[in-house]
C-alpha cells in the first residue's frame, strides 16, 4: 500500500493518518476470534489491569499466533512506513491493547518515543505505531485522542508514572498538554482529534505525537492492535525491558502477500469442515 502525495503531506503536517475500514471484515474476523485464546493464557505477555483481571495489554502475539504473525508482516502495515523512512524495518513492539467493557483503564498523556528513547535507548524517532481496530471504536469507549502537530516539538520532558495504572509510562504534565492543545486549535475546533471507525480501520502516527485515551466505562469493548515498526539502523541499544516488550531481533521484516489473512481464514474454514 503506497501513500499518495496528499497523504504524505498530511502526515508530515499533522503527524497521523487514518484509513477507515482498510481491512475487510473477513480479515478482521480471524484476528478477533484469536484474541480470547490469547487473553485466557496466564503468561507474562498478558499485563492485566491494576484493579481487575481484565487484560490491559497482550504483548508479542505475533510470536505465538499465526494470524497475528501474518498481520505483523502485512504489506498494508509495513509498506507505508517503509515509504516514509526509505529503508527496511524491524518489529520493535507488537501489542493488543484491550479496553474491556467497563474495566478498561486510562492511558495517560504521553509520547511513545519518550519511552523508546529513555527505556530502550532508541537513537532517533524513526519508529512509529500503526494500529488496527479490532472492535468498533466510538468516541465514548476509550478512543485514542491525538494532539495534531504535537510531534513537531520533538521529545518533551516527562515524568515516570509508576502508580496510576498497572503499566509504567513516561507522562506529560497538564501545562504541557494544555499548551499543545491550544497550539493545535484551528477555526474554533479543539486541538484534539479522536478517530473513530469500524473494525478494520487503521491509524498510523508519529512516535512523538502526543496522545492518550480515557477509561472505558461503557459495555462496548475497544481492542486495538499496535505494531511499532522501527528503521533497522535505528535499533535499540538498551535491554532494560523484557524482550517480549522491546524486541531484540533486528532482522528486517519479510512481508507476506496482501491476501495472507484471507487465505488463512479460508484454510481454517476448510479444516473445520
Amino acid at each position: 500500500m503506497k501513500l499518495n502525495p496528499q497523504q504524505i503531506q498530511h502526515f508530515e503536517r499533522d503527524g497521523y493518518l487514518f484509513f477507515p475500514s482498510l481491512f475487510r471484515p473477513e480479515e478482521i474476523k480471524v484476528l478477533v476470534e484469536e484474541v480470547p485464546r490469547l487473553y485466557a493464557q496466564r503468561r507474562p505477555e498478558n499485563v492485566r489491569e491494576k484493579d481487575s483481571d481484565a487484560v490491559r495489554t497482550n504483548f508479542a502475539a505475533h510470536m505465538y499466533s499465526t494470524p497475528f504473525a501474518k498481520l505483523a508482516r502485512h504489506p498494508r502495515m509495513v509498506e507505508p512506513i517503509m515509504q516514509l523512512f526509505g529503508e527496511e524495518l524491524y518489529m520493535h513492539q507488537f501489542k493488543i491493547n484491550g479496553k474491556m467493557a467497563f474495566e478498561g483503564d486510562v492511558w495517560q498523556w504521553h509520547q511513545d518515543y519518550g519511552t523508546w528513547a529513555r527505556d530502550d535507548g532508541m537513537p532517533e524517532a524513526r519508529a512509529m505505531n500503526i494500529a488496527v481496530f479490532l472492535d468498533e471504536v466510538f468516541p465514548f469507549n476509550g478512543a485514542l485522542m491525538l494532539v495534531p502537530r504535537s510531534h513537531k516539538g520533538g521529545t518533551l520532558a516527562a515524568g515516570h508514572d509508576l502508580s496510576t495504572t498497572s503499566y509504567p509510562l513516561w507522562t506529560l504534565d497538564q501545562d504541557t498538554v494544555t499548551r499543545l492543545c491550544r497550539e493545535a486549535e484551528r477555526d474554533g475546533e479543539p486541538g484534539i482529534v479522536a478517530p473513530a471507525g469500524k473494525p478494520g480501520s487503521v491509524l498510523m502516527f508519529h512516535g512523538n505525537l502526543v496522545h492518550a485515551s480515557a477509561p472505558n466505562i461503557t459495555p462496548y469493548p475497544r481492542k486495538i492492535v499496535y505494531l511499532t515498526l522501527c528503521a533497522v539502523y535505528n535499533h535499540i541499544t538498551k535491554f532494560n525491558r523484557p524482550e517480549f516488550i522491546a524486541h531484540r531481533d533486528f532482522t528486517p521484516i519479510q512481508q507476506v502477500s496482501d491476501d495472507a489473512l484471507i487465505e488463512h481464514a479460508r484454510a481454517r474454514r476448510v479444516a473445520a469442515e
